[in-house]
């Protein structure tokens, strides 16, 4: 009889146990290296309340922004060995790593405006693109903009011969390293956690990006002249480890790539209004000047790089 009582309660035990281990959620860790209230911020956050909601609480995203979790140079192989399930990093990131196609995005004055872009998000080409991250171990989930790049120093930058000797900070992409040589700079690769003090103590002489990392991050606290030259796209590619990712229960997977939809459309229509809100406060601000090339300038800016 006791053999059979002791049965009893381990089988009461067990049976209590069973549902609340199936009933811990799948965890997200999303880390990226922007400020939540960018466009990629916000489109994270956004994932995650709908992941979170559209699945009943059967998925938890940890949202890690400000390169909580892990640099510029790190958040790659952090991927890769599983300590976070998605990222959302610069196509050029992905050079470095063995896919230097990914890079044709840096090319600069590639796409006329915005709607292009978006026809080449829709393209076999970056169909094909995407597939390529797979041997890497990554699935390519979706591009987010964040406007085009523009150009910040301490000196007026008008033309392009403006540019000389200046050291200027930019991400491990070999074509923009490229595109500041070709107007006389001196590219020097950054992780952009550290911009702002690079900045501020002379390290760097100006940085390249969009105006939303500019403002969110402060820099044009630290930088006397912003120049429009909107030279390149400025846009990220949402990964995923593809093991964790493959993994998922389809009905999941399903749920998540309906979230992200949604939040890619919110990062969309987020980053076409944080570009002119982020030009009036740094013009409100009076730390920075902002200056707009004549079409005589951009034709040289144009040609130079070409």
């Amino acid at each position: 009889m006791l053999k059979s009582l002791v049965a009893c309660a381990f089988a009461a035990a067990f049976a209590m146990v069973g549902p609340a281990v199936a009933q811990q959620p799948i965890v997200i860790k999303f880390s990226h290296v922007a400020a939540p209230d960018t466009p990629k911020g916000q489109a994270a956050n956004e994932f995650k309340r709908l992941a979170e909601e559209r699945t009943n609480g059967r998925v938890k995203v940890e949202v890690y922004p400000n390169s909580m979790l892990f640099k510029d140079a790190e958040e790659l192989d952090a991927l890769k060995l599983g300590s976070v399930q998605m990222l959302a990093p610069v196509p050029g990131k992905f050079g470095p790593a063995g896919i230097p196609e990914f890079e044709v995005f840096d090319l600069p004055y590639l796409f006329p405006d915005i709607e292009a872009v978006h026809r080449a998000y829709k393209s076999k080409a970056a169909a094909g693109l995407m597939k390529k991250l797979e041997p890497q171990g990554m699935v390519g989930l979706a591009f987010w903009d964040n406007g085009f790049r523009v150009m910040s120093s301490n000196r007026p930058i008008h033309v392009p011969a403006d540019m000389k000797g200046l050291k200027m900070r930019i991400n491990s992409s070999k074509v923009n390293a490229a595109i500041m040589k070709s107007v006389g700079a001196v590219p020097q690769t950054m992780a952009f956690s550290e911009v702002y003090q690079g900045l501020q103590t002379g390290v760097i002489d100006g940085t390249e990006g969009p105006l939303s990392n500019l403002y969110t991050q402060k820099q044009y606290e630290v930088q006397k002249q912003v120049t429009l030259t909107y030279h390149t796209i400025s846009n990220y590619v949402v990964v995923a480890n593809r093991k964790f990712w493959d993994g998922l229960p389809a009905d999941i997977r399903t749920t998540l790539e309906g979230a992200l939809r949604d939040a890619t459309a919110l990062n969309d229509r987020v980053a076409e209004k944080d570009e002119q809100a982020a030009i009036a406060a740094i013009k409100a601000s009076g730390k920075s000047e902002i200056y707009t090339p004549t079409p005589a300038e951009k034709q040289q800016w144009l040609k130079a790089m070409q």
